[in-house]
């Protein structure tokens, strides 16, 4: 099991595009400049410290731990995280606290540790390879227990965003910066450096970063900005806004659903000693490390954030969420159909005498619904001619594909259940006079999860598999035979993810038809309702509505921010 977790893997649903890529050798600067860097994706590159005095200088397993100590001298002090999680440091500052200590105290417990490991891996006797050593001299004089979990992470070697005095300064030195970097703007260069085995919790960076292992060992997981739904990103306003808010060590399944399949987009990098990964900023990452492993950082600006001015941050952030929006908007309609389409792929018989025997019963049942909706249509008549076919470009029930004679069968019963005892005259008055309170109240509705907005109207799950123009024939005919039941459905019955799916039907119905076709066919449709701007206003608000839905979703996913609609 160790074994797997240590070995590197690529999750099942990783976009090929997205995978890093892996170089043997350093690039030149500018190959990376112009076909590495632009893409944003990672990349892992062998050997980019070798010719570097910092891999031999520091290295733990020989004198580095004393080189260290000289090269710093003993009055230098660096903040340190201690963590109250165990071996797992968490981004939320209620997890850890940040404290001074000298860098000679912390060197000190690293060559007691070092020692510990040494004698373990000499004795006969079985020792635990992770047991503490006992607290030495310096160490408790310094007030701080061994088996505190102390991790020296980004501390700076090179700060140009602070202008003070980096803490570790003088080990610039012994870095060489990779060569393929050349002329890169850093804001900082930092150590890292672990004791014992550690954890990091998963987050992004602000900037791209290459992190490049010294010595030891380091095992990166990587996740695309596009994967954030299924991290939980901590709210966007809080102090750990860059990091996950999902457990790594034991995630909550029951409250994070989306988070099961987390490794499924994930993809493990191993690196060792000289190697370096390329993390685009965005990128989230959780970092396990070795003991004793040491590690140095490059962070530099990307350039879309180099070039993005501030005074157009307003239009980007409204650019940005429309297109999540969208993106959204498109997952959920056709991710839908697809399953639909596979759920309804053996409904219609391949045989003609089985087809046109479905198709005879099913004309029956939505004739059983013809005498309650003649009433209704002989009374308005004279009105819209809704009844009287002749003449017509009308489809006759006959015509319709037993598929779509089932939606309309199954739309029928929907209405007439929902109104039933109810006169249908009186309903189809009130439907154009309540429209706006109908409206109002759909405003105070909210979408939990977008996977459920489908499920939660059922007109859109009948509509949704029916082929464009087999939906146009269909409520051509409902135009013909059943006005009053189209107008209840359009009005009454039509959720907001219904009105998207209706609509989107409309734009391919059109793109299928001729102007002059595109114009007999919304005259007819708006012919069945006694108001033809309500029914307009119905589906036009009821759109608006799926996508605030949508968009609460984005922000949650996103963001981890929940919005009401504006009253």
């Amino acid at each position: 099991m160790q074994a797997e977790e240590d070995a590197e893997f690529v999750g099942a649903r990783v976009e090929a595009g997205l995978r890093a890529a892996r170089f043997s050798s350093p690039p030149s600067s500018e190959e990376f400049a112009a076909s590495i860097e632009p893409k944003n994706v990672p990349a892992v590159f062998r050997g980019v410290l070798k010719g570097s005095a910092a891999s031999p200088r520091w290295d733990p397993l020989h004198g580095g731990l004393d080189y260290l100590l000289e090269k710093v001298g003993p009055d230098v002090a660096v903040e340190a995280m201690m963590s109250s999680t165990g071996h797992v440091f968490y981004g939320d500052l209620r997890s850890h606290e940040r404290v001074s200590i000298p860098f000679s105290t912390f060197m000190h417990s690293c060559k007691s540790y070092l020692g510990h490991l040494n004698a373990a891996s000499d004795s006969s006797k079985d020792k635990g390879i992770g047991e503490e050593p006992t607290c030495s001299g310096e160490m408790c004089s310094a007030g701080l227990e061994i088996s505190e979990q102390l991790y020296l992470a980004q501390v700076s070697i090179l700060n140009t965003e602070n202008k003070e005095r980096c803490s570790l300064e003088v080990l610039k030195e012994d870095i060489q910066e990779p060569i393929f970097l050349k002329g890169k703007p850093f804001s900082s260069i930092n150590f890292w450096m672990s004791r014992a085995h550690m954890r990091s919790s998963t987050h992004y960076d602000p900037h791209h970063n290459l992190l490049c292992v010294v010595a030891g060992c380091k095992k990166v997981t990587l996740w695309s900005p596009s994967a954030s739904p299924f991290l939980y990103p901590m709210p966007v306003y809080g102090e750990a806004s860059n990091h996950s808010g999902v457990s790594i060590e034991e995630p909550d399944y029951s409250s994070y659903t989306r988070a099961k399949y987390m490794k499924e987009y994930s993809e493990r990098v191993v690196l060792n000693c000289g190697d370096a990964l390329f993390i685009p900023e965005g990128w989230y990452h959780q970092v396990d490390s070795d003991d004793l492993t040491i590690a140095i950082n490059f962070w530099w600006k990307s350039r879309i954030m180099t070039e993005m001015l501030e005074h157009m941050d307003a239009y980007y952030l409204r650019r940005i969420l429309r297109r999540l929006v969208d993106t959204e908007m498109n997952k959920i309609v056709q991710k839908n159909f697809f399953r639909h389409a596979k759920e309804n792929n053996g409904f219609q018989p391949t045989d003609k005498e089985l087809r046109g025997s479905e198709q005879f019963n099913l004309h029956n049942e939505v004739k059983s619904h013809d005498t309650s909706d003649k009433k209704g249509a002989r009374d308005t008549s004279d009105k819209k001619g809704a009844a009287d076919t002749s003449g017509k470009k009308g489809a006759p029930l006959q015509s319709l594909e037993p598929s779509t004679l089932q939606a309309l069968y199954e739309l029928m019963s929907m209405v007439h259940d929902s109104v039933e005892a109810v006169d249908q005259n009186d309903i189809a008055e009130s439907a154009s006079q309540d429209t706006s309170s109908s409206q109002s109240n759909e405003r105070k509705k909210t979408a939990a999860d977008d996977s459920s907005l489908l499920e939660k109207d059922p007109v859109a799950k009948i509509i949704l598999p029916v082929e464009p123009l087999e939906l146009r024939s269909m409520l051509l005919a409902m135009v013909h035979t059943f006005p009053r039941t189209l107008e209840g459905l359009v009005l009454n019955i039509l959720g907001p993810t219904g009105a998207e799916i209706l609509t989107r039907k409309f734009d391919e119905m059109d793109q299928q038809t001729t102007t002059e076709e595109q114009t007999e066919f919304y005259k007819t449709f708006y012919s069945a309702f006694d108001d033809q701007y309500a029914a307009m206003d119905t589906l036009l608000n009821r759109k608006e509505l799926f996508s605030f839905q949508v968009f609460q979703s984005v922000l949650d996913q996103y963001l981890r921010v929940h919005v009401d609609r504006p009253s």
